[in-house]
């Protein structure tokens, strides 16, 4: 279910454009806005829920297939040596949209611990 307030619906829309890197029928992939690596993807389902914690079982597949396309993105970004796939829940975490989205942050050294 869309929710009209969401930035990532309202992208996913066409409301507000995005730089989009891929799309499909389960979800897109676009430049985050405010990169913190030189490649800085979000991928992001085109059903809206908050989390992982609104996750239902029938969503399995399609949380798979965002990381499926997480990786298909590194390739096609050439970051392959060494990325991160990130998944803020609650803002606690950091999470400041609060639809699911996976980040895909490369193309430089990553530190340890992320937080």
């Amino acid at each position: 279910m869309e929710d009209e307030t969401c930035i990532f619906c309202r992208i996913i829309s066409g409301e507000i454009p995005s730089k989009t890197v891929y799309t499909d029928t389960q979800c897109i992939g676009f430049r985050d806005v405010n990169p913190q690596a030189p490649v800085h993807l979000l991928v992001i389902p085109r059903k809206h829920f908050a989390s992982p914690l609104e996750a239902e079982e029938a969503d399995e597949k399609l949380i798979g297939h965002l990381h499926r396309v997480a990786a298909e993105l590194a390739r096609q970004h050439h970051i392959t040596e060494g990325f991160r796939i990130v998944l803020n829940t609650g803002p606690g975490s950091g999470q400041t949209v609060f639809h699911l989205h996976l980040h895909v942050l490369g193309g430089r050294p990553m530190r340890w611990p992320p937080g």
